[in-house]
């Protein structure tokens, strides 16, 4: 009966090529599975000690923070510390047995697509495997480069940052203020939320049930496609996972958001709000799941007001640096981190989805800008060979500042311009790609980034820049303060003369630089950046190879040639 259900579900899938699919999940799953703990649990200890150095370090020599606050940090650093590794450790045992496990049998689904018969019995046996441990070792090369990449550039940029009159400083008498609450919303809060999570685990079961089956009969959301049928049905079998899946990510929020009760008792000066804060979080988590899942409004525990005022939020986050507006004290965020937990909202249908433009064309599409950016400048000889190779060897992009901030900087303004040009609503990438308010990707990533981009393009379109003023732009987003390198670049710009214009551009340059570096922290952009380094290397010897062999030819045929000519004046001269 079982097999009959699933059957109906998968519509007439074969068993046989489920059992072979199970048997590529089982055989692959522990291989990938082991990569992904092992290498970030070694990524984690390995560099567990200069994390502690640099963190320490960075702590001391800042001038964003004052004497208590310093002293309050440092006490709370062990235990941030050993969250850190428990947390992260946990993290990647979940990560590596789920990735492990769970994508072979996704990949080998997919086999079903397939119309014949042949090419499905070979892809059940081949898909899943040897692309599922390749990307388990890129998921561990990513977690590496934000452990070893990323987190020091954050840490360097807090060293670098001036310190601000509008960071309101910390007494010591809140000193174990802020040491208390943050304890005792661990410790209320880890149980409480565990607590509400599994109680409530069983309806979310079958409410989730009920979803997805009243999908399946009325096919809509993800059963509106017959393509994805076999990946909607493996979900109605695999919502009890997802059921303990987000239990486990309360759980894991749970931490932060008690940890936040310190740094409302740092905003608020007042230990009496930081225990408010304390209580509030426990009706709100209970009050956010009675709405997730349909229940009554609201919440019967209570929930005091632990902030003095409502802060508005801001709209727009500042991607080169926030600097907080008088009230907004110390960090963008005035409410507690949000709780991860999926939606059990209808679906959009495959079709809807289909329609946006997801984020790997971004990220491809951005890719492949730079590279052909790249080749453009290198026959211009605005940047040498000599550059990508100190990228390669640099820590971070900021040690090669040329290809590491200023590539991606020329390539975006380059995307502006053309967008600018055409009337695009929004930002025509390569290969005519226009990204929109209605197609963008629904990423929290781009999220952050996409509305100042837009507000970027049309500071730019609105003070209408001459053909100068624009090389003259894409001089300084390239090379920045490097005079002599500018100097050198002959691209037929002028600098403007008006100050007023000159301070605009100079705005739009920051800006440019701000985002670029705020993207260069992602891992995998590090990664595919890379290959596009390597990739423009690559051109580079093969351009000089051809300028070596055209000039060799030149040479011999010059050379032939006066030989010819000496033939025949002694032919003449006899």
């Amino acid at each position: 009966m079982l097999f009959t259900v699933i059957g109906y579900v998968f519509m007439g899938c074969e068993i046989k090529f489920k059992f072979q699919s199970l048997v590529a999940g089982l055989l692959v799953g522990p291989i990938a599975a082991l990569i992904v703990i092992i290498g970030n649990v070694g990524v984690i200890l390995g560099l567990f000690p200069a994390h502690v150095v640099w963190t320490v370090y960075t702590l001391v020599k800042t001038d964003r923070f004052d004497g208590p606050l310093k002293v309050a940090l440092l006490f709370a650093l062990p235990a941030l510390f050993g969250i850190w590794l428990g947390l992260s450790i946990a993290g990647s045992v979940l990560v590596g047995v789920g990735y492990g496990f769970f994508s072979p049998w996704i990949s080998t689904f997919e086999a079903f697509r397939h119309g014949n018969e042949s090419k499905k019995f070979f892809h059940c046996i081949v898909d899943g495997t040897l692309g599922t441990i390749k990307d388990s070792c890129t998921v561990v090369r990513d977690f590496a480069d934000i452990c070893y990449h990323s987190y020091p550039l954050y840490l360097k940029e807090l060293r670098e940052s001036p310190s601000s009159n509008e960071v309101q400083p910390l007494r010591f008498i809140h000193v174990p203020g802020c040491i208390i609450v943050g304890l005792m919303g661990l410790i209320v809060e880890i149980p409480i939320y565990t607590a509400i999570a599994i109680l409530k685990s069983p309806y979310m079961l079958f409410k989730g049930w009920q979803r997805l089956i009243h999908d399946l009969i009325s096919r809509e959301g993800p059963f509106l496609e017959t393509a994805c049928i076999p990946i909607a049905g493996l979900t109605i079998l695999m919502w009890p996972l997802i059921v303990v899946g987000s239990i486990i990510l309360a759980v894991f929020s749970s931490f932060f958001i008690g940890l936040y009760g310190s740094i409302v008792v740092y905003q608020e000066r007042s230990f009496q709000r930081g225990l408010k804060y304390v209580i509030a979080m426990v009706a709100e988590f209970d009050e956010y799941t009675n709405d997730w899942l349909y229940l009554r409004e609201g919440s019967i525990l209570p929930k005091p007001r632990y902030r003095k005022k409502k802060v508005s939020h801001s709209s727009e986050l500042s991607v080169g640096g926030h600097h907080p507006r008088q009230g907004q004290v110390g960090s963008i965020f005035t409410e507690a981190p949000a709780i991860l937990m999926p939606a059990l909202s209808s679906s959009r249908s495959v079709r809807e989805q289909i329609q946006e433009v997801k984020m790997v064309q971004v990220w491809g599409s951005m890719m492949r800008s730079c590279e052909m950016r790249g080749k453009e400048l290198l026959d211009a000889n605005a940047i040498a060979p000599s550059d990508l190779y100190d990228w390669l060897k640099a820590k971070n992009g900021n040690e090669a500042p040329i290809v590491g901030i200023g590539l991606p900087c020329y390539s975006l303004l380059q995307t502006f311009l053309h967008s600018i040009k055409v009337g695009s609503d929004g930002l025509l990438l390569i290969d005519n790609l226009e990204i929109t308010h209605l197609n963008r990707p629904h990423d929290i990533l781009l999220d952050w980034f996409f509305q100042p981009l837009m507000v970027l393009k049309e500071q730019i379109k609105v003070i209408e820049l001459g053909e100068g003023e624009t090389r003259f732009l894409e001089k300084v987003v390239l090379l920045g303060s490097n005079t002599q390198r500018m100097k050198g670049w002959g691209n037929g710009c002028f600098a403007p003369q008006d100050a007023l214009r000159m301070a605009q551009i100079e705005g739009i340059s920051r800006r440019m630089v701000g985002i670029a570096r705020s993207v260069s922290k992602f891992p995998t952009y590090r990664r595919k950046f890379r290959h596009v380094v390597k990739a423009l290397i690559i051109y580079s010897i093969t351009k000089e190879e051809s300028i070596k062999s055209v000039s060799n030819s030149v040479a011999k045929e010059g050379s032939t040639r006066s030989m010819s000519m000496r033939s025949v004046a002694s032919v003449e001269e006899v």
